[in-house]
């Protein structure tokens, strides 16, 4: 494994003020949740946290910013990129057309606004501005379900958009909003964005 070290459960009992049993299951939790990586052997034990694992550590740290720095603005900077062109199919779904103007306050424009930021950005149930688009069946074919973060583009109201099951990287962000936010901004592929999370 690359970038892990050796960790012992009686070591981590330690940091974290519990006795070696405790500390066991936790990294038994941590493990089976995919937040770390373990090998064991004769050696001792490795442990390596997982992608998932630096993606939940982000969106914590960005929690404790807004707790402890108390920051009044969190943004969120990307480059436009251009999309695949499924958005607009997706996104005029009844399915979902009725539960983002439910949920979020607005009925989208057709498509979406792709960015690519440098830092994955994780969107799920541990954030607890996120909110939860559910599935739905339509014709016959099953449409997933999603997690939407609010937020606002250079003044626009909007959300971000992460279906539940992506073959999409973290870094690729997909933002709806009640107008073309590529037109509304005069954007081109290349752009620097920034998004204000509500």
């Amino acid at each position: 494994m690359k970038n892990d070290v050796t960790l012992s459960s009686s070591t981590f009992a330690s940091l974290i003020g519990s006795s070696p049993q405790t500390a066991s299951r936790r990294l038994s939790d941590l493990e089976e949740g995919g937040y770390i990586a373990r090998l064991v052997s004769n050696e001792g034990q490795r442990v390596k946290i997982t992608e998932e694992g630096v993606l939940r550590l982000k969106a914590e740290y960005r929690d404790y910013q807004k707790i402890f720095e108390n920051l009044q603005v969190v943004t969120v900077k990307g480059r436009v990129a251009a999309g695949l062109g499924e958005g607009q199919y997706y996104i005029s779904r009844e399915g979902y057309k009725r539960q983002f103007s439910e949920k979020l306050g607005f009925t989208p424009s057709p498509g979406t606004l792709n960015l690519i930021s440098d830092e994955p950005f994780a969107l799920s149930n541990s954030d607890p501005k996120s909110v939860r688009v559910e599935g739905f069946e339509d014709e016959g074919r099953t449409f997933g379900g999603c997690w939407c973060r609010p937020v606002r583009v250079d003044g626009i109201k909007g959300a971000i958009v992460r279906p539940e099951r992506t073959s999409y990287p973290a870094t690729l962000l997909e933002l709806i909003a009640p107008v073309n936010l590529r037109e509304a901004l005069s954007l081109s592929d290349g752009d620097d964005v920034e998004v204000v999370l509500e």
